[in-house]
């Protein structure tokens, strides 16, 4: 029988710098944590500043070759990049499964995301043009040209695993930038192979570099002179962090931040597939920034919605994620288990807890597991109906008119996304304009949609967009050239 220990010897632990792979650094050793177990399982290196400028260094020497390349074979080289990516779905899967914990049922859609945002982005790297305009009476020939914007540092959320670091580093690469990537060293190991697996495809050492890293280091990459770009998903306390210390280089940012999304569910709603779509709220245990985590349920279908969902949440399985029938993981950490059960019993003074609301037990107790949980809401004011939980809890509130479902749901600091339930289509169209949100869903689907189509968010779901051309164009600069005949 496979057991942990001996699944986390796929699990890479060297850093990546130009055509180094050093097993040490400067700034310490970061001891990762099963979040299934609760027990140690592997060390990383953590870059401290000095790696830091080393990345950045190989990076810059990498460039003028990379973004001098044919753009053909760039998109040759990305493509090879995104097959490898594909052929290595199980290890890949296995290595995210042990470093967020989530079930290996579900995490090889996490490697083939991340093989399908690397491929939708190497298709633009030789799509990409400038404009000419016609000669003027003073016989001139204007025209532009995009190119690269630099060196991107690309600081790539945990909860995604190779997923989340597929979808972050494949625009700026397809661009022609070079790229110093900074995985959190919660989830870092899909990082590091997805790199090696760049390399293996023939990407230039020094094009992509993948460090981990602490605080100082994080904030000595972000408010480094020698980056040209930065893209981040995260919070919005720490995208406001990142965001002062580039502030004196005037360094732009692209931020993929939290969510509090909305799924308004009205009378004449499929309340199958509206109930179906809420249970994913056990998808990643609830780490899902686009989760629909506050339910408006029109008056008239309100208690069968409860009721079904309660029941739908009753058979959902938790333990390990290696586990046959498994289909809800733990959270990250401590930490996470401490905040969101802290969350859940301050909604208790306010709100009534229908289901969970606990931290899991027994042969489970030494893992991060928290029960699935619904909270009944009387309005829109308290913790819970404001404030991103980032684990497997929504909130339930009634309404009686769309007007007041619109005002509710864009009553919030976040403006990431919005689900509609309803088979009337107008109404649904209607509605999806009224939302003040970057991404809307109709009847299901989710956000974001797929790396075909721009996604990004508004007010404190942050700025700048990821996937399609609209992604790609984040990482270049437009350059207009006069010639005077």
């Amino acid at each position: 029988m496979t057991t942990t220990s001996d699944r986390t010897t796929v699990l890479p632990r060297r850093l990546v710098i130009g055509s180094e792979r050093p097993d040490t650094a400067s700034g310490g050793t970061y001891e990762h944590v099963n979040p299934s177990t609760g027990r140690a399982q592997a060390s990383v290196p953590l870059a401290g500043p000095d790696e830091v400028d080393r990345a950045v260094a190989a990076a810059r020497a990498a460039l003028p070759g990379w973004r001098r390349w044919n753009p053909v074979e760039r998109r040759r080289v990305l493509t090879r990049f995104a097959d490898l990516v594909r052929e290595h779905v199980e290890e890949l899967a296995t290595i995210a499964s042990l470093e967020m914990g989530a079930p290996i049922t579900q995490t090889p859609y996490v490697v083939h995301w991340a093989a399908d945002w690397l491929e939708e982005a190497a298709g633009w790297a030789d799509r990409l043009h400038g404009e000419t305009t016609p000669l003027s009476v003073r016989a001139v020939h204007e025209y532009t040209t995009v190119e690269p914007v630099g060196v991107v540092a690309a600081l790539a959320t945990w909860n995604g695993s190779s997923g989340a670091f597929g979808m972050t580093i494949g625009a700026p690469l397809a661009a022609g930038c070079t790229v110093v990537a900074k995985p959190s060293e919660l989830a870092p190991f899909g990082a590091i192979r997805v790199c090696e697996l760049a390399l293996e495809a023939g990407v230039p050492a020094g094009v992509l570099n993948v460090i981990t890293a602490g605080v100082e280091a994080s904030q000595a990459l972000v408010a480094h002179p020698g980056v040209d770009k930065i893209t981040f998903t995260g919070s919005p306390a720490t995208a406001r962090r990142i965001a002062a210390a580039a502030a004196p280089q005037l360094t732009p940012c692209v931020f993929e931040l939290g969510g509090k999304s909305a799924s308004l569910v009205f009378d004449d709603a499929d309340i199958d597939r509206a109930v179906a779509a809420a249970v994913q709220m056990t998808g990643n245990s609830g780490q899902v920034c686009t989760l629909g985590s506050r339910l408006l349920v029109h008056d008239a279908v309100h208690d069968r919605f409860v009721e079904q969902l309660q029941a739908a949440l009753a058979g959902v399985r938790q333990g390990d994620p290696f586990g046959d029938g498994v289909a809800m993981g733990p959270v990250i950490n401590e930490p996470a288990v401490e905040r969101i059960v802290a969350m859940v019993d301050r909604a208790r003074s306010y709100g009534t807890v229908l289901t969970g609301g606990s931290r899991v037990g027994g042969e489970l107790g030494n893992g991060y597991f928290v029960e699935p949980t619904v909270v009944a809401l009387p309005d829109n004011t308290g913790e819970l109906a404001r404030d991103e939980v980032f684990g497997p809890v929504v909130g339930v509130q009634r309404f009686a008119e769309e007007e007041e479902a619109v005002a509710i749901a864009n009553d919030s600091d976040y403006g990431l996304a919005g689900y509609v339930f309803s088979t009337d289509l107008s109404r649904a169209l209607r509605v999806a304009a009224e939302l003040d949100t970057g991404n809307v869903g109709v009847n299901g689907g989710g956000a974001p949609a797929g790396p075909h189509i721009a996604f990004g968010g508004r007010k404190q779901s942050g700025y700048g967009k990821q996937g399609g051309l609209a992604g790609v164009l984040e990482f270049v600069t437009t350059k207009t050239v006069q010639v005077l005949l």
